[in-house]
C-alpha cells in the first residue's frame, strides 16, 4: 500500500504505523511530496498511522478519510470502495429540486447517521427531493454545528464515521432522495488544525473573520487548491453524494486568473461526465454577484446555484415585522422588497445598502438566468441559530405566518429549501452549541457570544451557554409532534399537510426551466398583500391582521389549488378576497 503526504518544508518525513516507523522518500515526480510503500498485510483496514516531520510529533494524515479517535488522534486505513452499496443510483439533478436542510447531531436525539437515516421516509413521503447535510467533517468534541472542522477529507466519528455516511447516503437513495453535503473550504476550526505544520496551506496576504486565509493564490497554492478540490471530488465519488453546498465562498480570496470556484466547477462537471450522473454545486455568497452562477464560458464561476439571503430577509420581515440589524434595508416596505427580489433575483443588485453604507450587488440577466439557480428559504441553520435564542419562524410569527412563508417558498420561482422541522411548524429552538475541548477557547466563545448579544440589549444570563450540553439538547427536534403524542391521537400538525400539498403542487405544475423573466410580482404594503406569478403558478398572500384584502391577480381565469383559509374563488376580473394572515396557491387556466 502506498502512503504519501505533501510536506514541502520538511527535511525528512517518517510514516508511523501502529507496528513500526517507516522512513519516507521524496517523490521524484511531485515536488514536496513524500512516499512510502508498505506491504498490504502491514496496513490493512483499521491500521493506525500518522506522519512525523523532522522527528517532530506524529501528526494525522491531512488527507485522512477515517479518524476513529478524533481529529488529533492517528488516522486509520479504510477502504471506502469495499462498501456494499444496496441501491443503484442514477443521480438527481438540481432543476425541480426541493431541499431539506438538516444537522445530523440534532435531527434526532441520538445524533448519528443511522438514527437520521431512520427518519428519511418522513422526508421522502412529503415530496422533498434532496437532503442537505450540514458539515460532517471531523471536529474536536462530540457536538457542534460542524463549521469548526479541521480535517476536510474525513467524517466525524461520533456521527458514525465514513461507513455511517455511506449507509446514510445509500438509505437516502433507496428512498429516492439525493444528498447534498455542506463543505467548508474558507477556513478550518480554531482547535486541532495541523495543516500549517505540513506546508503553506494558509497565507497572511489575505485575512478572514477566522484569521489567515486559505492560500489559494500565493506560493504553493497549486497544491492547496488541489487539496480542497480533491476533498470535494472525493465526497462526490466515494460517498455517492449528489451535490455540495460551499460555505461562505466570498471568503475564498483568490487573485489568480482562474478562480478556485471555476476550477472546482470544471472538475465537478468532468466528474459528472465520468460517473454518468448529475452533480452540482451550490454556493453561499454575500456578494450578490451573478458571476457566481454564470457559466464559465461567460467568465463566471460556473456554480449551479447559490443561496439567496435577500429573499430570506424580505420574507422574514414580511411575516415577522422585525426590522433590526441587516433587516433594516428590507423592512421599510417588505412586501414590495420581496416582490422586487422575486422578479430580479436580488434586492441589492447595484443599489445603495444602508446596512453596508455603500452600493451592493449587480443585476442578473433575467432572460438568461434560470430561477432554480437561486435557493429560496424562510429558515436556515444560520438565520435561526445565529439569533440570540435560536427561535424559529413558527415561534415568532405563529402557524399562520409560517404557512404564508411556506407558500411563497414552496410554490415560488426559486429552488425551495426548508430547515428540519419547519415542515410541521417546529417551535423547538435551534441554538448555537459547541463542544470545544480547550477550556480557554470554550470560555472565549462563551463570552464572545454574550458580548455580541449584550451589545443589542440582551442580558448575559439569557444567552444560552454554547458549551452547556443542554443547549444542544434543546436544539434536537421533538419528533413526538409527528409520530407520537398529538399525532398519535389523530391530530397531525396542520402545517405538515399544508407543506405536503404545496410540494405536490410544485412538482405537478411548476416547470423547472423558468427564468427570472418568467416571474412577475406585485405588492401593496399598505393593504398587506403580495402576488407572485411563476409561470402557470400564482401565490397570493395577505400578511395583514385585520379585514379582507382585495388582491388583484391580473388578467385570466384562475383555479385555486390550495388555501390556508376558506375563500371564494377569484371573480371574473381576477380579484381574490383573502382573509387576514392567509395564503392561496392558484393555477392560471386561461388568459
Amino acid at each position: 500500500m502506498l502512503f504519501d503526504v505533501w510536506a514541502p518544508w520538511a527535511r525528512q518525513v517518517t510514516l508511523h504505523l501502529s507496528t513500526r516507523p517507516v522512513p519516507m522518500e521524496r517523490d521524484p515526480g511531485r515536488a514536496g511530496w513524500w512516499v512510502a510503500d508498505v506491504a498490504d498485510e502491514e496496513a490493512g483496514p483499521g491500521t493506525r498511522y500518522g506522519f512525523a516531520l523532522d522527528d517532530g510529533p506524529v501528526l494525522p494524515d491531512p488527507r485522512a478519510r477515517w479518524l476513529p479517535e478524533g481529529p488529533e488522534g492517528p488516522a486509520a486505513v479504510t477502504d471506502l470502495g469495499a462498501f456494499p452499496w444496496r441501491h443503484d443510483w442514477a443521480g438527481r439533478g438540481l432543476p425541480g429540486a426541493v431541499l431539506y436542510e438538516t444537522h445530523i447531531g440534532t435531527f434526532t436525539p441520538e445524533g448519528t447517521f443511522d438514527a437520521a437515516a431512520g427518519r428519511l421516509g418522513h422526508v421522502a413521503a412529503l415530496g422533498f427531493t434532496h437532503v442537505e447535510l450540514m458539515p460532517v467533517c471531523a471536529f474536536p468534541g462530540r457536538h457542534g454545528w460542524g463549521y469548526d472542522g479541521v480535517a476536510p477529507w474525513s467524517v466525524h466519528e461520533p456521527y458514525g464515521g465514513p461507513e455511517g455516511l455511506q449507509r446514510f447516503v445509500d438509505t437516502a437513495h433507496g428512498h429516492g432522495l439525493g444528498v447534498v453535503l455542506d463543505v467548508v473550504h474558507n477556513h478550518l476550526g480554531p482547535s486541532g488544525n495541523r495543516l500549517p505544520e505540513f506546508g503553506p496551506y494558509f497565507t497572511e496576504a489575505h485575512h478572514t473573520p477566522w484569521g489567515a486565509a486559505v492560500n489559494l493564490d500565493e506560493h504553493g497554492s497549486d497544491e492547496v487548491r488541489a487539496y480542497f478540490v480533491g476533498s470535494a471530488l472525493a465526497f462526490l465519488r466515494d460517498y455517492r453524494i449528489d451535490g455540495l453546498r460551499l460555505d461562505a465562498v466570498h471568503a475564498l480570496f483568490d487573485n489568480r486568473a482562474e478562480h478556485v470556484l471555476a476550477q472546482l466547477s470544471a472538475e465537478v462537471d468532468a466528474l459528472s461526465e465520468e460517473l454518468g450522473r448529475p452533480l452540482f454545486l451550490i454556493g453561499e455568497s454575500d456578494r450578490n454577484d451573478p458571476r457566481t452562477t454564470a457559466p464559465r464560458a461567460h467568465h463566471g464561476h460556473g456554480l449551479h446555484a447559490q443561496w439567496n439571503d435577500d429573499f430570506h430577509h424580505a420574507l422574514h420581515c414580511a411575516v415577522t415585522g422585525e426590522s433590526q440589524g441587516y433587516y433594516a434595508d428590507f423592512a421599510r416596505a417588505p412586501l414590495a422588497t420581496l416582490a422586487r427580489t422575486l422578479e430580479r433575483g436580488f434586492f441589492h443588485d447595484g443599489g445603495y445598502s444602508a446596512f453596508r453604507g455603500r452600493r451592493h450587488g449587480r443585476p442578473f440577466d433575467r432572460a438568461a438566468t434560470p430561477a432554480y439557480r437561486l435557493l429560496g428559504y424562510a429558515q436556515t441553520h444560520d438565520q435561526v441559530g445565529n439569533r440570540a435564542l435560536g427561535d424559529r419562524v413558527a415561534a415568532l410569527a405563529g402557524e399562520d405566518g409560517a404557512a404564508i412563508a411556506a407558500a411563497i417558498v414552496l410554490c415560488g420561482p426559486f429552488t425551495p429549501m426548508l430547515f428540519m422541522g419547519e415542515e410541521w411548524g417546529a417551535v423547538t429552538p435551534w441554538q448555537y452549541f459547541t463542544d470545544h475541548q480547550d477550556p480557554e477557547l470554550a470560555e472565549a466563545v462563551r463570552n464572545g457570544r454574550r458580548r455580541e448579544f449584550g451589545a443589542h440589549g440582551w442580558p448575559a444570563d439569557e444567552i444560552p451557554d454554547p458549551q452547556d450540553p443542554a443547549t444542544r439538547d434543546r436544539s434536537c427536534l421533538d419528533w413526538s409532534r409527528v409520530d407520537g403524542g398529538a399525532a398519535a391521537e389523530g391530530d397531525e400538525p396542520w402545517l405538515l399537510g399544508w407543506c405536503g400539498r404545496l410540494i405536490a403542487i410544485r412538482h405537478a405544475h411548476l416547470p423547472p426551466g423558468l427564468t427570472l423573466a418568467d416571474v412577475r410580482a406585485l405588492a401593496d404594503d399598505g393593504a398587506g398583500w403580495l402576488v407572485v406569478h411563476s409561470g402557470p403558478l400564482t401565490v397570493a398572500v395577505h400578511v395583514g391582521e385585520g379585514g379582507q384584502a382585495v388582491v388583484p391577480l391580473g388578467d385570466g381565469a384562475f383555479e385555486t389549488l390550495a388555501a390556508t383559509h376558506r375563500c371564494p374563488p377569484p371573480d371574473d376580473s381576477g380579484v381574490l378576497l383573502l382573509p387576514p394572515r392567509a395564503a392561496a396557491v392558484l393555477r392560471r387556466v386561461a388568459e
